[in-house]
């Protein structure tokens, strides 16, 4: 990921997000060494059987989030989706990251 991965953490330290969604990674196994960010959590799924694609959720460590699994693994959009447990007397909320790759059909 190299400068953009630095672009990103500087972004990140000057504006202080506390979710940052990326469709479209273009992550493999082979960058499991050097996507995770210092104060965040990283949710990724990455495209299965063929290059590009991949959607990934950074959650700041502050906040609780747990990665909910919908059973649609052959789905034609890759979506990753975490509830972010809600302070008390709120309620949860659930963030989805999306992407839909343009040779999909309608």
């Amino acid at each position: 990921m190299g400068n953009n991965q630095e672009e990103l953490e500087t972004c990140v330290r000057l504006q202080g997000y506390d979710l940052i969604g990326i469709p479209e990674t273009w992550w493999d196994s082979s960058y499991d060494w050097s996507v995770g960010m210092e104060g965040y959590r990283l949710f990724r799924k990455d495209r299965q059987g063929r290059q590009g694609g991949g959607v990934t959720l950074y959650v700041n460590d502050h906040l609780e989030g747990m990665e909910l699994h919908l059973g649609m693994d052959e789905e034609l959009t890759e979506s990753l989706w975490v509830r972010i447990k809600g302070s008390t007397g709120a309620g949860d909320i659930i963030v989805g990251v999306c992407y839909r790759p343009p040779d999909q059909g309608d």
